[in-house]
């Protein structure tokens, strides 16, 4: 008789509350009865945004020839066209901090700000990140305005009740719910595959994009950024990113940073599969293996060594390198985290300060001459802040590529391509380089690395 009366207890309690339809529901039971309180709390907190960007047109194909560029002046170009953004945004704070994807106001020239009661707010983007897919925005003259509560979301669990708040299709605010169907999740199919993600199988189509995704509590627990779907609606598998990660973001933004600034590991990782765990004596599956480590990495000041599986960090477990960038992301820069560190069948915890990539030896860009064979062309000396910058192996030696110029781009540079050879000799400065291209004579050969991959390039001047 005790389980039927506690039975009939629980599904009585939405309707023993005389004020159930006045405030947000205190308990997963009276939810039951209505999402509407919820969404009375959040909803006004969830923004239209209209971003507009104006894309340069396309330049003349004569417009750099010395002969030609005046007889076909205005030939084949295009003039600038302006494309317009539909997204959704959420507010922070009461005086207008909002946030919202990277993707839908990172590059707008001209960004409006529409709340639900019809208010309308010029914005400003303070700090961007398209890596991370967010952004951050100041609304004009914005003051006691409504904003949501971040929560904690490493405590966010699967099967969680949610809502999703946004302007899917530009049809106005609309609220759809699901429920967490998926925590960590680092895979491409998520449109990024360093990003670190909520799963929902709450309805996201697009303009979405940078809206809510709330508990039945009204906290804001991450922002919708991306879907799954060949057809391009909803299919039940959205992804959100984590409101921990939100609020490093805020923090840097109010502190007047205008990139983010995330801290760098200097280790590449290897995920532990069964048959790897199998060789280290591993029970179960787990954590990262460091498969490469940089002199300068902040793990090496703290004894780490290639072979080392990294378990945990400040307790969470980590299994993917989109995982510990994530972990670190999260954390501010100069802080320590602790780092379970599995060597052999010794486990310690090792604390390590989180840095950004150090800019040393400083990066010394240099730009060739005019009367250089490849004029314009800017390299620098490759670091741990261009490596992390252009994603480069650890390994990589040689002067980096900048920025191409118009010669080096015909013959084959690009952004990015590190020169290690040309014509035999080998390149480690920019000296070096200067000097080989003065020696050249009519045939010009030049070893690069590309996406991890050489590259000859051969040209005859």
């Amino acid at each position: 008789m005790r389980g039927i009366f506690g039975l009939v207890f629980v599904l009585a309690l939405p309707f023993t509350s005389l004020d159930a339809q006045d405030r947000v529901p205190e308990s997963p039971a009276e939810i039951s009865l209505s999402f509407a309180p919820v969404v009375r709390e959040a909803a006004p907190a969830v923004v239209n945004i209209y971003a507009k960007v104006v894309r340069p047109g396309r330049p003349s194909l004569f417009q750099d020839d010395p002969f030609f560029s005046d007889f076909f002046r205005n030939f084949g170009q295009s003039r600038p066209r302006v494309q317009n953004s539909l997204g959704s945004g959420v507010i922070l704070t009461e005086r207008g901090i909002v946030v919202s994807n990277y993707h839908v106001v990172g590059r707008a020239t001209d960004i409006r700000v529409v709340l639900s009661d019809r208010r309308e707010f010029s914005a400003r983007v303070l700090l961007g990140d398209e890596e991370s897919d967010l952004a951050i925005l100041q609304l004009e003259d914005g003051d006691g305005l409504p904003f949501l509560e971040l929560r904690d979301s490493d405590r966010v669990e699967v099967g969680e009740l949610v809502l999703a708040i946004g302007n899917p299709f530009g049809v106005g605010q609309t609220v759809s719910s699901g429920i967490v169907s998926g925590l960590a999740r680092t895979s491409s199919a998520a449109g990024n595959s360093r990003g670190y993600f909520i799963q929902t199988d709450a309805p996201i189509n697009p303009g979405n994009s940078g809206g809510a995704l709330v508990d039945i509590f009204g906290r804001l627990i991450g922002i919708n950024t991306s879907i799954l779907s060949r057809s391009g609606g909803s299919n039940g598998i959205g992804f959100a990113i984590p409101a921990n990660l939100v609020a490093q973001f805020v923090e840097q933004a109010e502190r007047g940073a205008v990139r983010f600034e995330r801290p760098w590991a200097g280790i590449v990782g290897q995920v532990v599969a069964s048959d790897l765990a199998e060789s280290l004596g591993m029970e179960i599956p787990r954590g990262l293996l460091i498969s490469d480590i940089h002199p300068a990495s902040p793990f090496a000041d703290r004894g780490f060594e290639i072979g080392d599986v990294i378990t945990h960090v400040d307790g969470l477990e980590v299994n993917s390198p989109s995982e510990l960038i994530f972990r670190m992301s999260v954390t501010g820069i100069g802080d320590d985290v602790r780092i379970t560190r599995l060597r052999g069948r010794a486990m310690d915890d090792i604390e390590v300060v989180m840095i950004t990539p150090p800019n040393v030896p400083p990066s010394d860009v240099f730009t060739l001459g005019n009367r250089a064979l490849l004029p314009g062309l800017q390299v620098a000396r490759i670091n741990p802040m261009r490596i992390e910058e252009f994603q480069l192996p650890f390994s990589a030696e040689g002067v980096l590529v900048i920025e191409v110029g118009r010669i080096a781009a015909r013959v084959g540079l690009k952004r990015g391509d590190v020169i290690f050879g040309l014509n035999g000799q080998r390149i480690e400065t920019s000296d070096d380089l200067v000097q080989a291209l003065a020696r050249s004579g009519r045939h010009v050969q030049i070893e690069l690395l590309r996406h991890n991959r050489r590259v000859v390039l051969r040209f005859w001047t």
